[in-house]
Parts: structure tokens; C-alpha cells; sequence
């Protein structure tokens, strides 16, 4: 899940009341499908600063509550307003998310791109950069195992 760190980050995250918000301001059909549709209680999510000068996947939280209308675009002085949204029928769904902790170190795009492990990672491959974006069992357990292993190496694949 992707979030601005000038917008949101994963320090604004852990400092909420019980480490815990809401995920709001999705306005993509297929990314607001999948927190919709398929994220869980207790699933787990890396959260991945994007739009700053290292992009990349910085901890991990939980969904601590299922979907439900997305608020934001029903209050039409918010910046995610949707006229088109309302209490009854609501475009606009969002979940909540639980810090659990952050990572090591960030793990780079770049780093990514470079892994060919990750090669059919949804993040890596053009024109895929939703906010939200599935990852694999397989895929997870290689991300935080090559995170612990180059936590003190980080330039070593370079």
C-alpha cells in the first residue's frame, strides 16, 4: 500500500492513537476492489513510501478492520470529496490499518526492479503503480528475507 510520506508515512502511522487509521483517499476501481473485496482482518501489508526521493517498501501493518464507506467522499470541504458517492450508495471504500513495525532499512525501487525474483511483482512492472497492489506469499517471504539478510549491505547488489 502506497502512501506519500509528505501526505501520509509510516511515522504519521505509528503515531496515532493505538498505532492505528484508516486508509482513505482511494480513487481507483481496482485498487478500492481490492481493499473491498479482499483484504481481511489480520491480513498484512507492506507500506511503501512512493513520490520522495527513495521510494520504497518501509515497514508493514495490519488490517485491523474490514472495509466500510470511505467517509472522505461524502464531506464535500474534504480533498477526496465524490459527488457522486453518498451514505446509501457508497462509491468509496477504505479499511483500517495497524502499524506493526517498520523495516530495517527502505527497501528501493530500484532494488526491487533489480531482484528477478520479484520479476512479476505488480510494483515493478510498467504501468502497474496503483496505491494498492496484491503481493504473493512467495514474494512476501523474499522481500523480508532479503531485507534482514542486506540490512547491513545495503549496497552490495549494486
Amino acid at each position: 500500500m502506497k502512501s506519500e510520506p509528505s501526505v501520509f508515512s509510516i511515522d504519521d502511522l505509528q503515531t496515532k492513537p493505538n498505532q492505528t487509521y484508516c486508509w482513505d483517499g482511494v480513487r481507483n476501481y481496482q485498487a478500492r476492489n481490492m481493499m473491498r473485496d479482499e483484504m481481511k482482518i489480520g491480513d498484512l501489508a507492506f507500506f511503501y513510501h512512493s513520490n520522495c526521493a527513495e521510494p520504497g517498501i518501509v515497514g508493514i501493518m495490519e488490517v485491523v478492520k474490514e472495509s466500510y464507506a470511505d467517509f472522505s467522499a461524502f464531506d464535500s470541504d474534504h480533498q477526496y470529496f465524490d459527488p457522486k458517492s453518498n451514505p446509501e450508495n457508497p462509491r468509496w471504500f477504505m479499511v483500517d490499518l495497524k502499524f506493526v513495525r517498520k523495516l530495517p532499512r527502505t527497501i528501493t525501487l530500484k532494488e526491487l526492479k533489480l531482484l528477478p525474483e520479484l520479476a512479476d511483482l505488480a510494483l515493478v512492472r510498467r504501468g502497474n503503480r496503483l496505491s494498492i497492489m496484491p503481493v504473493s506469499a512467495s514474494q512476501w517471504e523474499f522481500i523480508l528475507s532479503f531485507c534482514s539478510y542486506k540490512a547491513c549491505h545495503k549496497a552490495v547488489i549494486f
